[in-house]
């Protein structure tokens, strides 16, 4: 007999869930040093300015924070972070942005808003798990577009939009997420030029971009004139605030905002009216620079200790990402390794990594890993790295 249960949806079934979240899990006993999750150092977070926050919140303006909001956002929180987006060189007003429940949020809206199924989505290989997992329950097609050690390569961008006629192209140009890879400015002007001249939207994503250690800034995609029209650009306060807030925001140009808004109503009516009161307080009152600063001055030792430790520990042939800024490093391992199978001989000796192949949205390389390195001082870093060549040994 046929099993009479309803089952959930076919597009919930294809995608399945995260094996980073899985493996995050697997690595949650006590003793493993964990370079696998994207997580920030929980020692960092201002939870006094926060508290404070909070408390002047629910004292002064109790029954207009626990009540429902606009869809929009807190118009304090958002004429904030348009200042602050205004600083960094991509003049934004208010009106311009949406707040979302995290970042991951604003994937969702975009998903729901620009995406019909069978719409083709084009994507860096290797790219973010979670919008693989965010374009795919969509519906759309995931295609990836081949790079190097400078992120997409423009030219097989180019020859893809032609071949595949994408409605959405996604990047990560910023510290990208798993390779810590980072645009450079030509490629950025060329990614502009090739989505106005094929009419494409632009996802960027930039949830690592104030996480820089070394070197100057580079204007984000949505500051290229070719791009203005048609780029939506997705933050996040998570890696710089705290992620248990769940606040990130999108800026968009007026085309499709008001679709975006319409496809937040359904989602959630809106994100908390308290967490986005407290945060636009502690925004005016204590500010991010100086906090951001704090996080930089203990993030890039702790990015040049795994960098220092990796020649020891990996094998020879081994090559790895050298990032400028954001919480990864990328390794490729010599041979046919596979990370998925040295994860558990990993986890024997207390030590995790993500592998490679999820990120891959087709022919993934097995021989990869993703290593995370904020959340621990220098020397947990070495020892963790340590136990990782041991378990490489055998």
């Amino acid at each position: 007999m046929s099993d009479p249960r309803p089952q959930p949806s076919a597009r919930v079934r294809a995608v399945g869930s995260s094996p980073v979240r899985e493996i995050l899990a697997l690595t949650a006993r006590p003793g493993v040093i964990s370079f696998a999750g994207g997580l920030p150092a929980p020692e960092l977070f201002d939870a006094d300015a926060l508290r404070a926050a909070f408390d002047h919140v629910l004292t002064t303006r109790p029954a207009q924070v626990l009540q429902y909001s606009t869809t929009e956002g807190d118009p304090d929180l958002r004429a904030a972070l348009a200042a602050r987006i205004t600083g960094s060189g991509l003049p934004t007003a208010p009106d311009d942005l949406l707040v979302t429940t995290g970042s991951q949020q604003g994937l969702s809206l975009v998903a729901a808003a620009l995406l019909d199924p069978g719409d083709v989505v084009l994507v860096e290989q290797p790219a973010y798990l979670a919008a693989i997992q965010c374009f795919t329950l969509a519906g759309a097609r995931v295609v990836p577009v081949p790079g190097d050690a400078d992120g997409i390569d423009p030219d097989a961008l180019d020859a893809a939009v032609a071949r595949e006629r994408p409605s959405l192209l996604y990047l990560v140009p910023t510290f990208s997420n798993p390779t810590g890879r980072t645009l450079p400015g030509e490629r950025r002007r060329r990614v502009a030029e090739i989505a106005a001249r094929h009419g494409l939207w632009i996802v960027e994503d930039d949830p690592y971009g104030e996480l820089r250690y070394r070197g100057e800034p580079l204007p984000p995609i949505a500051a290229q004139p070719a791009a203005a029209d048609r780029t939506i650009l997705l933050g996040s306060l998570s890696k710089i605030m705290a992620p248990g807030m769940r606040l990130g925001w999108l800026r968009s140009p007026a085309g499709p905002r008001r679709s975006l808004v319409v496809a937040k109503q359904a989602a959630d009516l809106h994100t908390s009216t308290v967490v986005q009161a407290a945060a636009a307080t502690y925004l005016a009152k204590t500010g991010l620079d100086d906090h951001v600063a704090r996080i930089r001055a203990a993030y890039a030792p702790r990015r040049d200790a795994m960098l220092a430790a990796l020649p020891r520990v990996l094998p020879e042939g081994s090559v790895w990402s050298d990032p400028d800024g954001g919480m990864f490093v990328w390794v490729r391992l010599p041979g046919d390794v596979d990370t998925g199978e040295l994860l558990h001989r990993a986890l024997e000796h207390d030590v995790a990594f993500v592998p490679g192949y999820p990120f891959y949205v087709d022919s993934p390389d097995r021989a990869t890993l993703r290593l995370s390195f904020t959340t621990y001082g220098p020397a947990e870093i070495e020892e963790g790295l340590d136990r990782l060549g041991r378990a490489l040994r055998g």
